[in-house]
């Protein structure tokens, strides 16, 4: 029996808001669609701390609509709107030059752990790890954020599933938006649509101090940073500024790839900074229609450099087509119900294992 509309706004209207009513009565369902079993819509919350509060309400409501008969899949987004009448102000510039730090690396209040995730070249699919491990952790109870620290390509906006720029209450203070339980900041986010971002070193390090010390990030278990690939100048601002927990290095298994991998472990080592380990994506390719399994990139060829250099080996992500398509959809394929989630939420469990998630 196929689903409607109508009985999935009488299912979440008996989801309660943690200040009262329910999920439908206070009118913050969007973009609800059902079709072929699939649900999916957008719970709009007022504020990032309402966002926040309301992740109880959001896993009950997916809960109950997943045992709806007809109900093959639920897609959820989370998104928050800062306060109506706080617009940003126009003296709220990114990419000014950055200020001089006293002392070495320092933290940043109310963040336990910041993992940066990099890579020492483009195309291996950093983005969609660290878009989709954090979306993992944050199914798995964790208070996690989410900076996009590839200025000159921002791919989170996309991934995560939003498009709108943040507020400023003060013109200092930035107000990070939420979604998929995640909170998040990108630059991207500051910048009109296809807009490049042409700036020399000092305004690109100006840009990440600002991104990570005027963001509101309030409290959070993990903040994971989506490095640009390679070696610059945000990798070494980033590294000599922020007292990072540590990196993970993502590589495809094949030589080429694991080449400039060396580079970006060499960097860290030079930096001081600790490994927790590295990641095999597009490890594996099954076919959809006949299950074959393939190995596009090789296989194993990061697995062999973590032994060698005496690195945890965090595990292999597949490469498919459906953690692309949730991608470009805005919905990361961690936060589905998709087997290809597992690959993610395992190695969520290995960091929190670790003690580093």
């Amino acid at each position: 029996m196929a689903v409607d509309r109508e009985q999935v706004m009488q299912v979440l209207a008996g989801v309660a808001h943690p200040g009262g009513g329910d999920l439908a009565g206070r009118d913050l369902i969007r973009a609800l669609s059902v079709e072929g079993g699939v649900v999916r819509f957008v719970i709009e919350a007022a504020t990032p701390d309402e966002a926040r509060a309301l992740g109880p309400a959001q896993a009950e409501a997916e809960a109950r609509l997943k045992a709806l008969p007809g109900v093959t899949s639920v897609q959820v987004v989370m998104t928050a709107h800062g306060p109506a009448a706080k617009p940003p102000p126009p003296s709220l510039k990114i990419g000014q030059h950055p200020t001089p730090q006293a002392g070495g690396p320092q933290r940043i209040s109310g963040i336990d752990r910041i993992i940066a995730v990099a890579s020492g070249k483009g195309g291996v699919g950093k983005s969609t790890v660290a878009s989709n491990l954090a979306v993992a952790l944050a199914r798995r109870g964790r208070r996690v954020g989410l900076l996009d620290a590839d200025i000159y390509g921002p791919s989170q906006p996309k991934m995560m599933g939003v498009n709108r720029r943040p507020s400023s209450p003060d013109g200092k203070t930035i107000e990070p938006l939420v979604a998929h339980g995640v909170t998040m900041m990108s630059i991207g986010l500051m910048l009109k649509e296809n807009e490049a971002v042409v700036w020399r070193g000092p305004m690109l390090m100006g840009a990440l101090q600002q991104l990570l010390g005027q963001v509101a990030w309030g409290k959070l278990d993990v903040l994971i940073i989506d490095l640009p690939p390679g070696t610059g100048d945000v990798q070494l601002t980033l590294c000599q500024r922020t007292q990072l927990t540590g990196a993970i290095v993502v590589s495809t298994p094949q030589d080429v790839a694991l080449l400039d991998a060396r580079k970006a472990l060499d960097m860290f080592g030079k930096l001081k900074t600790p490994i927790l380990g590295l990641v095999e994506n597009m490890s594996t390719y099954v076919c959809p229609n006949c299950g074959h399994e393939s190995h596009i990139f090789g296989h194993g060829g990061v697995a062999a450099e973590a032994r060698k250099l005496d690195l945890p080996f965090l595990g292999e992500l597949p490469l498919a087509l459906d953690v692309r398509v949730a991608g470009d959809a805005g919905t990361p394929v961690a936060a589905t119900d998709s087997p290809l989630a597992e690959p993610y939420l395992a190695l969520a469990d290995r960091l929190i294992a670790g003690g580093m998630g």
